[in-house]
Formats: structure tokens, sequence, C-alpha cells
């Protein structure tokens, strides 16, 4: 009779717990278009997204700095250093702004697999002079 009495608890319990665990919110926030963990930008026009797998974002010095290192398969790289990170919001990448500069970095590696001595990396850094040249936005924190 005791097991019966005890079954019968875990029998009504676990429906309670199991039904309160769950929530339809999936913690607000609309979040940019991007999949979780991965980068998307738009490169003179054409659409660029990196992998998850080779993609991070570190925030540093006590949640004062960002830093976001993306790649994909297809040779291209996105590195973005931000200071004075506040969290979800815009971030300018202007170089007219005296001692913190935020900065950002792109790469295309093309590799040539019959010599790949051949193979060449193109990087551009930003900003390149005191003006204001693009921003980044910060969608969400997961």
């Amino acid at each position: 009779m005791r097991t019966f009495k005890i079954f019968m608890l875990l029998v009504m319990t676990l429906p309670f717990v199991t039904l309160t665990s769950c929530s339809s919110d999936d913690d607000g926030g609309g979040g940019g278009n991007a999949p979780s963990g991965t980068l998307v930008a738009k490169v003179d026009g054409t659409s660029y997204e990196s992998w998850e797998i080779s993609s991070s974002a570190t925030i540093a010095n006590n949640g004062q700095n960002l830093i976001i290192i993306a790649s994909n398969s297809d040779g291209n790289a996105f590195s973005f250093t931000i200071w004075g990170y506040n969290g979800v919001g815009t971030y300018d990448l202007d170089g007219s702004v005296l001692g913190t500069v935020n900065v950002a970095s792109y790469s295309e590696t093309a590799v040539d697999l019959n010599n790949p001595q051949n193979s060449t990396t193109e990087i551009w850094q930003a900003p390149y002079d005191n003006s204001m040249v693009g921003s980044l936005s910060v969608s969400e924190e997961t």
C-alpha cells in the first residue's frame, strides 16, 4: 500500500512539474536575422554568413570590450573590436573619435588548390581615416 501511495504521488506531481517548467516566451527580444551563433553581413552587395563552429564573441575587460571573430568556408572572415561595450545596441566605426576607436576588418582568402603557395589573402581595415565608415549592430546576446 505504501508503494502505491508513493507511485500515485509521483504520478500526480510529475505533470505539474512538467507543465510549470515550459514557457511560451523565448526570452523576448526579436534578435536579428542571423541564426544563433553566426554573423550575417553584406559586403559590396554580397551577402555573407559565418559558420557557427568558426564564430565566436567574447566580452572582455570586465564587460567593457566585445571581440567578434567569424569566418566561413569561402575563405571570408570578419573581426570586430568594440571598446566601451554596453550590451545590445549600435556601435560606430568612427575614426574621428580620439582614444578608443572601434575597429573592424574583413578578409578574403583565395586558395589555389593546384598550387597552394599561390593562395592570396586581401584584408580591409576600418576605420582607415578620420571619418565614420559604418557601424556594428548587436541585436541579441546569447
